[in-house]
């Protein structure tokens, strides 16, 4: 048996892309960064399993996790970075969408571990998600209520 659109495992354990990336039913993405060389198939993934269309940008509202595309030609990874922490729940995920390696504007694995303790995240794990793009697990620190 193969995985079912919400993620969920099935009988030979797998999950979709975006249950691996932790997305559940309810839950309020922010994508940032997309264009026309995303991948639409794990843009569709996620938003069947979050039951909603990501947000973007301009939403103005905490969200739970940010789905940000980065190609190098993007420029500042930390800057771009900093922006998507903007909206972010505390000890919320970003997951870092980037070209993989030996496609054109391909980021270095060492640009991202230089990167994120500089915007003040952490590095946790990276994910096999699309043919075409990497995805790397960057969190917020948590908040103190």
């Amino acid at each position: 048996m193969s995985s079912t659109a919400g993620g969920e495992t099935t009988q030979t354990g797998a999950t979709s892309p975006a249950g691996r990336m932790g997305f559940k039913a309810g839950m309020v993405v922010q994508e940032l960064g997309w264009d026309s060389d995303t991948d639409d198939a794990l843009r569709i993934a996620i938003e069947d399993v979050l039951d909603a269309d990501m947000v973007d940008g301009d939403y103005g509202n905490v969200v739970d996790a940010v789905v940000l595309w980065w190609r190098e030609e993007d420029g500042d990874l930390v800057d771009g970075l900093v922006d998507a922490i903007t909206d972010l729940v505390g000890g919320g995920v970003i997951w870092l969408l980037t070209p993989k390696v030996g496609r054109p504007n391909a980021v270095a694995a060492a640009d991202i571990a230089e990167a994120a303790p500089i915007a003040g995240l952490s590095q946790t794990t990276t994910a096999t998600v699309s043919k075409d793009w990497a995805a790397s697990c960057l969190v917020a620190p948590k908040t103190v209520d």
